[in-house]
């Protein structure tokens, strides 16, 4: 054996490990969302007696998912439209002109990647603006949340952009709002794709904010359904189970759809052309 595949097959394996970090909780919950109730309150790897397919019928039911779901995609799609348009509109003007006033807004905007949330003040801005329990409310905040890392993985791919694209549209005779939207706009749609799919898996998984901000059962989004089934007094972890596969779903099959343009958006913007 050369040292060459030596390396790869100790990838291949230390790959495998990672990756059992996630499936094996994973298939914890699989296997108990199948439980009875009484089955699933150790929640153990042994298999079910019977295969409880109405636990999948009850959490819709009683959790109403349906509603969740589209309070979801409110939230997802809303953020991300605002959030993504925003970013590319920024990350052109930023990159296209260095001045030394625009280097220092970058870096006070992407300084939000690290810094952590205050919820108190952050309560106090959205209770003064009367967005609190309000779906618009959450889809600024969810937005807000997701532009500096989105304006991150931007700003780097502009640097593949060659400047005379700009010049030759102005010569031809566009104005700023045509360049961008004629030109550059198509050019981005690798970073867009990247964009919207990884904001997507943000928002569809946050948990906390909703949590604070949203008081009413009928606005939650499906993270927050799961506390239908759990309590102080009630814990239906067969349920509870059910209910986290069937939220993790949509996520995971549009993880699954759009990885190639996650990896091709961040690789994009990864090497100067």
């Amino acid at each position: 054996m050369n040292h060459s595949k030596g390396i790869t097959i100790l990838r291949q394996i230390t790959a495998l490990l990672l990756s059992l970090i996630v499936i094996i909780p994973m298939l914890l919950v699989i296997i108990n969302s199948f439980k009875t109730r009484n089955e699933a309150l150790v929640m153990n790897f042994s298999l079910p007696r019977k295969l409880m397919f109405e636990n999948y019928l009850e959490v819709i039911e009683r959790g109403k998912l349906i509603s969740s779901f589209f309070n979801s995609l409110i939230y997802s799609f809303g953020s991300i439209t605002i959030a993504t348009l925003a970013t590319l509109m920024a990350a052109f003007v930023l990159a296209r002109n260095k001045t030394k006033l625009n280097n220092i807004i970058y870096y006070f905007i992407i300084a939000g990647i690290v810094l952590p949330l205050n919820m108190v003040s952050l309560m106090t801005v959205m209770k003064s603006l009367d967005l609190v329990n309000t779906k618009i409310g959450i889809i600024l905040l969810y937005a807000g949340l997701l532009i500096p890392l989105s304006l991150f993985i931007t700003y780097g791919f502009f640097s593949t952009v060659p400047i005379e694209i700009d010049e030759a549209a102005v010569i031809d005779g566009c104005g700023s709002y045509m360049l961008f939207f004629n030109i550059i706009l198509p050019l981005m749609k690798p970073v867009a794709v990247t964009l919207v799919v990884l904001n997507f898996l943000t928002v569809w998984n946050q948990f906390l904010l909703p949590l604070y901000f949203l008081n009413s059962s009928l606005n939650w989004p499906m993270t927050l359904a799961v506390y239908q089934f759990f309590g102080l007094y009630d814990q239906a972890w067969n349920l509870v189970s059910a209910d986290v596969i069937l939220t993790a779903l949509p996520i995971l099959l549009l993880y699954i759809a759009g990885q190639k343009f996650i990896i091709a958006g961040i690789t994009a913007g990864a090497v100067k052309g």
